[in-house]
């Protein structure tokens, strides 16, 4: 699964929701206004393990449904996968 993408439609009309397993990165595109977007965690957020990689990674090749706009300068500015940092380490 290293380097792949898969993507799905989330709505309140669908009622689907995503589970993404721990050191899976993961980002999202809101496609309308006023979106909202909950997070259940399996843990304690720890911003100093927080990783970026680039949303429009030509490697990773992710089809967004349209073109991503307000991003924040920390998403603008993340590494490609291959220039990544890979420090993730799980512990139960």
């Amino acid at each position: 699964t290293f380097g792949k993408w898969v993507g799905r439609t989330l709505s309140a009309e669908n009622g689907l929701a995503m589970w993404v397993p721990v050191g899976f990165a993961h980002g999202f595109l809101a496609l309308e206004d006023q979106t909202l977007i909950y997070y259940k965690c399996t843990n304690t957020y720890a911003p100093d393990s927080e990783r970026s990689v680039h949303y429009a990674d030509p490697e990773i090749g992710i089809e967004w449904p349209m073109e991503p706009t307000g991003l924040s300068p920390k998403d603008e500015a993340a590494p490609l996968l291959r220039d990544a940092e890979f420090n993730f380490k799980f512990e139960k």
